[in-house]
């Protein structure tokens, strides 16, 4: 190096540590500030969270036993099969009086809508992660225990908009676009 750019380097070099070392205690107090405030709003959500009542919704829910999935449909009971992490939980159904029913050979979503001509409800084509969501909107006559395929839906967001005298309408959004679906239950 001449003589030029090794003055030019040790004036680059001291700014450089003058930078440094005046901006780091900036820098650090920051850091534990903000790691400090942090921390004060997570003991602040812990608090508030053990004040709480208890609503009888569990983050996680174990697998075990039946429930009733829906108070309109008294007829059904679920037990948990699988839970996608942020997403629904898929169910194993059954009759709760006991009949052995075709709805044991499938896996379900929990939305159930009652019709006068049965229930409608949800049925997965998979579990797996990548495949999801993929589902059959199904027609269940439990009188003759027949599950009839009405539409499939590729989304977690939809519902039953209206129903008229032998059609049913499913609006369905996947959060960039939407639908509506119109399908003939006679």
């Amino acid at each position: 190096m001449n003589k030029f750019q090794l003055l030019f380097h040790h004036i680059f070099k001291f700014v450089w540590n003058a930078i440094f070392i005046l901006s780091y205690p900036f820098l650090a107090t920051f850091g534990l500030v903000f790691v400090g405030i942090t921390m004060f709003f997570s003991w602040i959500s812990r608090l508030l969270k053990s004040i709480r009542p208890s609503t009888g919704a569990e983050e996680f829910k174990e697998l075990g036993g039946w429930e009733t999935i829906s108070a309109e449909a008294d007829l059904i009971e679920g037990r948990l099969h699988k839970q996608i992490l942020f997403g629904p939980n898929c169910y194993q159904f059954r009759r709760k009086d006991g009949i052995p029913s075709i709805l044991d050979e499938h896996i379900f979503g929990k939305k159930i809508k009652v019709i006068k001509e049965g229930l409608i409800i949800e049925k997965w084509n998979s579990t797996d992660i990548k495949e999801i969501p993929d589902f059959d909107i199904c027609l269940y006559n439990p009188d003759e225990d027949q599950l009839t395929k009405l539409t499939t839906i590729k989304c977690f967001d939809w519902h039953l908009s209206e129903k008229e005298e032998n059609y049913v309408y499913f609006k369905w959004f996947d959060g960039i676009q939407g639908g509506e679906v119109k399908v003939s239950i006679a």
